[in-house]
């Protein structure tokens, strides 16, 4: 009896000491990712002043080169260059062969579900998506739908018709491990929208040529 209860106390220990430290991790991404905003959005205000780019400390691999804001939502962030795993520790990554925000072509956007880009889930069509890029020019974008696709079988194309936006997280939200899917918020320059009338079905969207190596690290 006395073994069994020592047995139950030591796993009852373990466990307490799993999700302390379950938490102890969570709360050092969310840290991380807070902190790097404010180094980030020093380093994007100088870019914006000197118009060249700065690196937010020393020793970063990456730089500043847009801020994306979802006024509905309330939330901004400095956007990276570049979507790999360190860069998005810190920020939103502009992934490699796409178009800068604003120029013709898709302009991908990717970032973690559990900090930067946990609003999207609360994204609906119609909100509006403001992107500034490193040269002070802000391009003002539509939502016009959600999807959920496989990290590598997108459908996304950075060479679409258009001026158009998708900002990309891992999915579902809740998850505690990288799955293969991916959640996508597809948007339109707003002005190009007013003049063109509705965005097209979703299913005509082309054969993807992102690669889908760029796709995995979201």
């Amino acid at each position: 009896m006395i073994a069994r209860r020592t047995l139950l106390g030591l796993t009852a220990g373990a466990l307490l000491l799993g999700g302390a430290s379950a938490l102890a991790a969570s709360l050092y991404i969310d840290a991380k990712a807070l902190v790097g905003q404010v180094m980030l959005e020093h380093a994007f205000a100088q870019t914006l002043e000197t118009g060249a780019p700065v690196k937010p400390w020393s020793w970063a691999d990456t730089w500043p080169v847009a801020r994306v804001s979802a006024p509905m939502q309330g939330e901004s962030a400095i956007v990276l260059a570049g979507a790999f795993g360190e860069a998005m520790a810190w920020g939103p990554g502009h992934m490699a062969g796409t178009p800068r925000p604003g120029a013709r072509g898709m302009a991908m956007i990717a970032a973690h579900r559990d900090t930067h880009f946990a609003f999207l889930k609360d994204v609906t069509p119609g909100d509006p998506i403001t992107v500034t890029n490193a040269d002070g020019t802000a391009h003002h974008f539509t939502v016009t739908g959600t999807k959920i696709v496989r990290w590598d079988q997108s459908g996304l194309d950075p060479h679409t018709e258009g001026q158009k936006l998708a900002l990309i997280t891992c999915y579902p939200f809740d998850a505690r491990t990288q799955g293969p899917l991916r959640y996508v918020v597809l948007a339109e320059k707003t002005d190009a929208l007013q003049a063109s009338g509705p965005a097209p079905a979703l299913a005509s969207l082309t054969p993807d040529p992102v690669s889908p190596e760029a796709m995995r690290t979201n």
